[in-house]
């Protein structure tokens, strides 16, 4: 597809669009953070799971890690990853996802392993380990595995034999039998590219001979090349450190994670004891058995043992962090970690986007700003890149984004039923104007006619952002006369790296803005916007582009706008979002598909409400607007103002008659 962008001088540029994977790279370097996997302005570090584990053990800063097993269906998968960016915000050093034989763990259905993990680690930014385990397979589909992992950015893998599929286990002709030739063949295979992590049993395996059998087993599996340990659940403290002290006396070393599981529901608790075959002791048989159906009565004695037993384990001094067994569940892990003080959300972030944690991507420190509510989306668009902008954006003429057909993948589709939507965004749409209350609703947080909150948008599934509650009373003024804003961030001159609402990356850092505005809105207002932006140049650089492809500007055809940078202490200065023209074309595309694909396409064919949305999709523009003297107060406002004024005097409606863009 060529897109024709017209300059205001009336010459044209031609963009081809093609999905070829290219762009602009500066050199190497590696960034990470001691919180989670989110990569840091912080260069010179290994990004591999053991080493930010030594790191934490060599300051004392003891961290967590969650478990969680793969969905049965797509709308799972929807909500897992949901789970995960909420669960993430807290800050956990991994995550581990769980192999089920029986549910096609390395296939690229939305509901394997494989793809939990891929999607963890590539869209939700968080460090993954991938369990993978001998049942079943051959050494060669074992391989597969790994090789495709690999490629798909997992760099962790748990190594397990698995559970037999009937009661015994049955020999694995052509595979593996036992977790150790698992861990061997990762390194002949993949040499020291994974990061390794084998089971231990603070009771001892239960098909092992002994006790001190199965220690001599899991040793046998750290020689092979294991770089630590999680353990079974256990209901004592003092059963995982006996266990731990009996690891060491024979020179296990490595980092010893105790697996964790707070008690949630009598049934689940059940199960789980089955599936481990372990006793659990009388102390909380005692308690739990009279109240074995009131669920939140199990929750929270389950959440005061966790809490009890962790701060024994935590006190001790021989537990680095703790693994927590979720079973896809969010309150009961996520209290014990606020009581423990571990659970910790920290308002600042590594850079002013969502990061990858993708091995290929952690030198990334640019993109476009017109994905800042859908990186998702952005890191789909961009996976086939050999390389990554670092440092700065450079000259786009050919940032070749790949095209976005499926707009139902599950880790980019809304995470709000069709029955949500259609609450929030209106059951039926009488005309123009009622689109212009759902984008009110939404940035004023006020309930619709309907009586719905609107918590989100087709260009942004999440609430606002508190960078954009800033600007909250200009948006609303704006978006009840249809312009109907999709991205927007305030002028911002040298405030703290620290700063609660805008700041971005390491401390002691001061961060800017060029105030920005994108939105919608019809062509008769264009028409207006256009004759009032002669007075405001060159201080407004514009982008006013229909679903055709037309598109006017004043600002250079090739050069990117830095809208956000920073300055930080004994670095380069560093611009992580720029408004690129090239790059917006591409985005162009879906930003009007959006309108269709997810609003138009919750109505009937040919109904009134599929109408007016498809009638906004084929005559709406979509703008943006870039304000470049950043250190006074943003004049965007005034020049929507001035367009409102024009288009309010009596002799505009004759110039709106000329249909000055056709």
């Amino acid at each position: 597809m060529v897109n024709q962008v017209q300059r205001v001088d009336g010459s044209w540029l031609s963009c081809k669009s093609d999905s070829s994977g290219t762009s602009n790279s500066g050199g190497e370097s590696s960034k990470e953070s001691s919180r989670c996997s989110t990569p840091v302005l912080d260069a010179v570090r290994s990004d591999r799971l053991r080493d930010k584990m030594r790191r934490r053990m060599e300051s004392g800063d003891q961290w967590f890690s969650l478990e969680f097993f793969p969905p049965r269906t797509a709308s799972g998968a929807v909500n897992l990853i949901s789970r995960f960016d909420r669960m993430g915000s807290g800050g956990p050093l991994f995550i581990d996802i769980t192999w089920h034989p029986a549910g096609d763990p390395g296939s690229d259905k939305e509901t394997s392993s494989m793809m939990i993990a891929s999607t963890a680690v590539n869209y939700c930014g968080l460090e993954s380990v991938l369990h993978l385990t001998c049942c079943n397979q051959t050494k060669e589909k074992i391989t597969g595995h790994l090789a495709k992992a690999k490629h798909l950015g997992l760099k962790n893998i748990m190594a397990l034999r698995g559970d037999p599929v009937g009661s015994d286990w049955e020999e694995e002709e052509g595979g593996f039998n036992h977790a150790v030739d698992l861990v061997k063949h990762i390194r002949s295979e993949f040499d020291d590219y994974f990061d390794v992590c084998v089971a231990g049993y603070p009771t001892g395996h239960p098909e092992a001979e002994s006790y001190e059998d199965d220690l001599r087993h899991l040793k046998e599996k750290v020689d092979a090349g294991a770089d630590f340990i999680i353990t079974q659940l256990f209901f004592r403290a003092d059963t995982f450190l006996t266990f731990v002290d009996d690891c060491r006396a024979i020179g296990v070393t490595c980092p010893i994670l105790p697996g964790i599981f707070p008690i949630q529901g009598y049934q689940s608790l059940r199960q789980l004891v089955k599936l481990s075959k372990l006793e659990v002791p009388e102390e909380i048989t005692r308690v739990i058995e009279p109240i074995k159906d009131n669920d939140a009565a199990i929750r929270n004695y389950g959440i005061h043992q966790a809490v009890e037993m962790c701060r024994v384990l935590l006190d001790s001094g021989k537990v680095p962090g703790l693994h927590f067994y979720t079973l896809n569940r969010e309150v009961a892990p996520t209290e014990v970690l606020r009581q423990l003080g571990l659970w910790i959300e920290d308002p600042r972030r590594p850079l002013p986007w969502a990061v990858s944690a993708h091995p290929k991507r952690r030198v990334e420190d640019v993109r476009p700003i017109f994905w800042a509510s859908r990186p998702k989306s952005y890191i789909y668009r961009t996976q086939d890149w050999d390389d990554f902008p670092n440092g700065r954006w450079g000259n786009s003429s050919s940032p070749a984004f790949g095209e976005l057909n499926d707009y139902y993948l599950f880790y980019l589709k809304s995470k709000s039923s069709k029955e949500a939507l259609l609450q929030m965004w209106g059951e039926e749409l009488k005309r123009e104007e009622s689109v212009f209350e759902v984008f009110t609703c939404y940035i004023t947080g006020q309930l619709n006619r309907n009586g719905h909150k609107v918590m989100c948008l087709p260009w942004n599934d999440e609430p606002l952002a508190p960078e954009t509650n800033l600007l909250k009373d200009e948006l609303e003024k704006v978006n009840r006369r249809g312009v109907l804003t999709i991205n927007s961030q305030p002028n911002i001159n040298g405030k703290p790296s620290t700063d609660a609402v805008v700041g971005w990356g390491p401390a002691g850092g001061y961060v800017f803005q060029k105030a920005y505005l994108e939105f919608f809105t019809s062509s008769e207002n264009v028409n207006a916007l256009l004759k009032v932006l002669k007075k405001y140049e060159p201080r407004v650089n514009y982008h006013i582009v229909n679903v055709h492809g037309r598109n006017l500007t004043n600002a250079h055809e090739m050069q990117p706008n830095a809208v956000t940078w920073g300055i930080f202490p004994g670095r380069e200065i560093v611009q992580p979002t720029v408004v690129d023209p090239v790059s917006f074309m591409y985005w162009k595309d879906e930003a009007f598909a959006l309108w269709i694909e997810q609003w138009a396409k919750l109505y009937e064919d040919e109904s009134p409400s599929r109408m007016i949305i498809k009638y906004i999709h084929d005559n709406y523009f979509l703008v943006n607007l870039v304000d470049n003297d950043f250190p006074l107060k943003s004049c965007l406002w005034q020049v929507l103002d001035d367009m409102f004024e024009l288009l309010d005097a009596p002799l505009e409606t004759a110039f709106r008659k000329k249909k000055y863009l056709t």
